[in-house]
Formats: C-alpha cells, structure tokens, sequence
C-alpha cells in the first residue's frame, strides 16, 4: 500500500469515525451498539426518530456538499494554477449566496425556488468572470482577479440587501454569507445524491485531460488536448459542483478553499489528489459541524460556515504571507 492509498484509508477511516459520532452525540447520546442497532433496521422508536428524522440527513448532507466544495476546489485551484483560485475566494460562492438572499428578501421566495436562484447566480458569476478574463484565451491570473473582485461586490450586495429586508428574513438570510446545516432534509441529500452521480463520472472523464493542461496550454494541444474547451468544460464542471452544494447549505467558507492544499501536503505529490481532497473536506465539515453544535455553546446553534471561516481564514493569512516572502505561493 502506497502513501496515498494510506492518506485515503486514514480519512476514510477518519470520516466514518466523525460520522458516528456525530449522529449518536446530542441532547439525547446514543450507546454505540444502540447506534448501530438504530441503522441496520432495529432500535426503539424514538432511537429511529433521532437517528433518521434529526441527525442523519445532517451527517450525510454534510458529506455529500463536502465532496462538491472538496472536488471544485482542487478542479479550480489545478485549472488555473493558483492556490487562490477557489470558488469562495473568486466570488462563484458569492454569487450563488447574492442570488439567493434576493430571492429570498425581494421577491419572497423559499424552499426550491431559494435553492435555484443560488444555482443560477453561481452559474451567471463564473460566466461573467471568464468573459472578463478572457485575451485570447483565458488568463488563470487574471480570472483569480477579476474573481477576488466579483466576491468582495456579492459581499457588499449581501449586506445591502439584509439592511433592506424584515428583521425575520434577514435572520433567514444570514445563512448564505457563511452557511450552515441546520435545515438539512432526505429532499436535500437525495438531491447532492443525484446531482454527484452526474458530475463525478464527469470529473473522472475530464481527469486525463486537467494533468495535461498542468504541462501548459503548447504541450497539452500537441498532445492532441483541445485546450480553450477542456477548460471550459472544467470549470462548468466544478461551478456545478460548488453551485449545487451552495443552493443547499451556503457557502461555507473556506472548505473548497482548504481542502485540496491540504490533501496535496498529505500525500505529498503535485498530482490532483481529488478523491483525498474530497475526503479532507468531508472530515472538515463534518468535524466543523460537531464543533458547532457541542462545543460552542452560545444559547443559539452556530452556524457551520462560522467554524470552517476559523479554520480557513488562517491558512489565507499563511498563505498570503509565503506568497509575500517567497515571491510565489507555497
């Protein structure tokens, strides 16, 4: 068994662990054979009620959007070359969140509807900032850019609209700036389910033609790779992913951002590590989760973009300072 097949048994093992426990720890703890007993068909009714009506559909949605932010984060950050180059640091999430929130305070939407406006804003971002970057060809510098600038507008926007909005739905709206699990649903995990059945075959098929496009744009098309669509069938790739995650629990911050940087280090190759970056960003999220229902204890459940903002947001300032130092990013 090699490093990283040995990286990836570890957050395997890792993940289920955090899973477990977190569907038994609550107001109500569940005995480990309780738990167990409780998934494969037994337990009492109300072991059954917690474990599939409460705590499930949270652990597995939290799961499920993690590999979307895990996948989209390494797609972007290996497209472009850039470990800034993700999707909560280059507005797409931003987008996504400015659509909903507008939904939701001007036009009075909910459920779905919210669901699909964040869909459709994600989409309409990265569209918008791969036109602005393109010069004859697309610019992995200059989309970061015009990225970094697009997020600090949907920022702005976000806080306009909540000071404009009833005090009720803009509690309601707080949720798209950083994200959070509290509303999880089986509607919403059948739909990440669906969705990744689609778009990670997609990613397998487009894997062989990212490493090529790592060579540089000369190599890859005389390797026969036809450069300007395989990238823009990437990025509509991992806009999907991090679009559709985002319409159903919001952006949590800094999960795509951090996930793959870290799935690399562990490994310790320059390849695309997806599968390890998609299960960093799984124990993650759902070790943010945990912390942010148990152990920050504030009268109020915090939200688990908050958490993932705490870890994330140190790593930015590292980053940033070792670009600084060194004159390029670690």
């Amino acid at each position: 068994m090699n490093r990283t097949q040995r990286i990836i048994t570890g957050l395997s093992i890792g993940a289920l662990a955090l899973a477990l426990v977190s569907i038994a720890v609550g107001a109500y703890t569940l005995a480990l054979p309780d738990l167990l007993a409780t998934l494969f068909g037994g337990g009492t009714p109300s072991d059954r009620f917690i474990v599939f009506k409460l705590r499930l559909p949270r652990v597995l949605l939290a799961m499920l959007v993690a590999v979307g932010f895990g996948l989209a984060g390494a797609l972007f950050q290996s497209l472009l070359r850039n470990p800034l180059a993700s999707p909560d640091i280059i507005g797409i999430s931003g987008g996504a969140s400015v659509a909903a929130v507008l939904s939701l305070l001007i036009f009075g939407a909910t459920g779905l509807v919210v669901s699909l406006s964040a869909l459709v804003g994600a989409l309409i971002v990265a569209f918008v900032i791969y036109l602005l970057s393109w010069r004859s060809g697309m610019n992995g510098m200059r989309f970061v850019l015009i990225g970094v600038g697009i997020a600090f507008m949907a920022q702005s926007v976000i806080g306009y609209l909540i000071t404009r909005g009833d005090v009720r739905d803009a509690q309601q709206a707080l949720v798209w700036m950083v994200g959070g699990l509290g509303g999880a649903s089986w509607e919403d995990v059948l739909i990440m389910v669906v969705s990744l059945v689609v778009l990670v075959p997609a990613v397998v098929l487009l894997a062989s033609r990212l490493r090529m496009l790592q060579l540089g744009d000369d190599l890859a098309a005389g390797l026969g790779v036809a450069v300007q669509r395989s990238r823009l069938a990437l990025i509509v790739v991992a806009v999907a992913l991090v679009a559709i995650a985002t319409a159903l629990v919001g952006p949590l911050a800094f999960v795509a951002f951090v996930s793959a940087p870290i799935a690399r280090r562990l490994v310790r190759g320059g390849g695309l590590a997806l599968v390890p970056s998609a299960l960093v960003a799984i124990v993650l999220v759902l070790g943010a989760d945990f912390v942010a229902q148990h152990l920050l204890t504030t009268g109020t459940q915090v939200p688990t973009g908050i958490v993932t903002g705490i870890v994330g947001a140190p790593y930015l300032l590292w980053l940033i300072s070792t670009t600084n130092r060194e004159g390029r990013a670690s």
